[in-house]
């Protein structure tokens, strides 16, 4: 029998099931889910291995006799130290165990280099997993507004999370949902007309659409006839009319198309560009299907709202329509996923985005399951939080770009009054990319659903745990890699 490379978290992992199984005459295999490896803590130095009593207890894989305490004492007393186990002791209810750091170091190097880009991916514990189709819906930037810290959060965490499951045999498609559709679009059509240039456009798209759309909410304010044109130009929009639509379409496709160029730069694609757009006759379905079910009711002010309350009395319900018939964010978002389910059959969908929405998901996927569509349940609102302070020097942050100039200029900066830069064929590039990977592994850094804040300074220091030291060790392992295979090669 063929027996497949161990993968060094799993090698630590049957070690330690072996001890077990010795002792308690149990498979090995028993006791392979219950073992759990500790996060490393700065703090202080933590067990690697932490094995549940109480769960082998629950499970009827030790007999109970009511002193879960003394039981996990016995326990670990029985099981012996070695040179790749060095400590074992007792918890409140827990095993723990300490693997030899020259062991560890050890399998991690010798894992890394046999399987290089496929580290990790061999491991007991993914074998279990199910593998299907993933949608990934991620980034989702609106046209014409602010590409803010959140949205660079939701690409980050997004491509992450799509790269993950990639590696771990799933079928991924990324998706790229943008806000381009409702009133705030027909309100930035309406300004364009008074204030648009179609050269200013050419030249930098994004910035004038941006300029325009914050000049005619500043109109709209004292105006109400402002307003009402908004309103105007989108009814015509939901209406299909050809003036409205090529204005929209124009805008739609400058967007993706500088949209593109960025992601480029941060190593992130979609597979799908998607957006609000694409589901508005959907929504209209969407609308009479509710409506057919009788889950669809119309408030005294004629707004049409769904009630989400269990007991029926409207305390908790969600708006699907105003109350000129137009639709709302919410009733396009569930005729995406109806429309998602349909072409793409996945078995999952992860939705990426700031905690702020978190009803929102909420909200939307109890109606989808009102509806009776069960799949529903395998649908995922990945929280997080909010970036504070993100600033470059011209103030606060408008696009991507904006921060991505910046994190490359302020890298050539550092790297040209450091002693230590080598001459380098282009430092542009070079600056470049581990200016990214400094923004990269700061968003990584912290609790996901936490706020915390922007600090240019710290995130490109060449010291700690910062992207700058990340790059400057990678790249010293490899070197020394190279120095070391470099004999082999005269015979290979």
């Amino acid at each position: 029998m063929v027996t497949q490379p161990i993968h060094m978290a799993c090698f630590f992992r049957r070690r330690i099931a072996s001890k077990l199984s010795r002792c308690l005459g149990l498979p090995e295999d028993t006791f392979i889910s219950a073992l759990c490896a500790i996060p490393v803590s700065k703090k202080q130095q933590s067990p690697d291995f932490r094995l549940s009593v109480k769960a082998l207890l629950s499970k009827g894989i030790l007999p109970d006799n009511g002193d879960l305490e003394a039981q996990t004492k016995t326990l670990a007393n029985q099981l012996q130290q070695d040179d790749v186990v060095e400590e074992i002791f007792a918890g409140r209810g827990v095993i723990h165990f300490r693997v030899s750091r020259i062991q560890l170091v050890q399998k991690v190097l010798e894992q890394s280099r046999k399987e290089r880009d496929k580290f990790g991916m061999k491991s007991e514990l993914l074998k279990g997993l199910k593998k299907g189709t993933t949608v990934v819906e991620f980034s989702s930037p609106n046209i014409a507004k602010k590409f803010h810290a959140g949205h660079l959060r939701s690409t980050i965490i997004g491509n992450f999370i799509a790269n993950l499951k990639g590696s771990l045999g799933n079928n991924v498609i990324r998706m790229n949902y943008l806000g381009d559709w409702g009133m705030q679009f027909g309100l930035l059509a309406a300004g364009f007309q008074s204030f648009g240039c179609q050269e200013k456009l050419k030249m930098n798209p994004l910035q004038h659409l941006f300029d325009v759309y914050v000049q005619v909410n500043r109109e709209a304010e004292n105006d109400e006839a402002v307003e009402q044109a908004g309103r105007e130009f989108f009814r015509q929009l939901e209406q299909h009319e050809q003036h409205a639509m090529a204005l929209w379409r124009q805008f739609r496709e400058i967007t993706v198309s500088e949209y593109r160029k960025v992601y480029k730069r941060l190593g992130v694609h979609f597979d799908v560009y998607s957006g609000e757009s694409f589901h508005q006759k959907q929504a209209q379905e969407v609308v009479l299907r509710l409506q057919t079910q009788g889950l669809l009711k119309t408030t005294e002010k004629g707004t049409g709202v769904v009630d989400l309350s269990p007991s029926g009395d409207m305390s908790n319900y969600s708006t699907l329509l105003r109350s000129d018939g137009t639709s709302l964010y919410i009733t396009r978002d569930l005729a995406a996923a109806i429309n998602r389910k349909e072409i793409h059959n996945f078995d999952e969908m992860i939705y990426v985005t700031d905690k702020s929405q978190g009803n929102h998901f909420q909200q939307l996927f109890q109606i989808l399951l009102a509806m009776g569509h069960l799949w529903a349940e395998r649908c995922q609102h990945v929280p997080f939080g909010l970036v504070q302070g993100m600033k470059t020097r011209l103030g606060e942050v408008v696009f991507l770009e904006d921060v991505l100039d910046e994190a490359q200029a302020r890298m050539l900066r550092n790297m040209s009054q450091a002693k230590t830069t080598k001459e380098m064929d282009d430092p542009e590039d070079t600056a470049e990319k581990v200016g990214i990977s400094a923004l990269i592994i700061q968003d990584f850094k912290g609790p996901l659903v936490s706020d915390y804040k922007f600090d240019w300074d710290r995130i490109l220091q060449a010291q700690g745990d910062t992207g700058v030291f990340l790059q400057y060790t990678h790249a010293r392992l490899i070197i020394k890699q190279e120095k070391e295979l470099a004999p082999c090669s005269l015979y290979t």
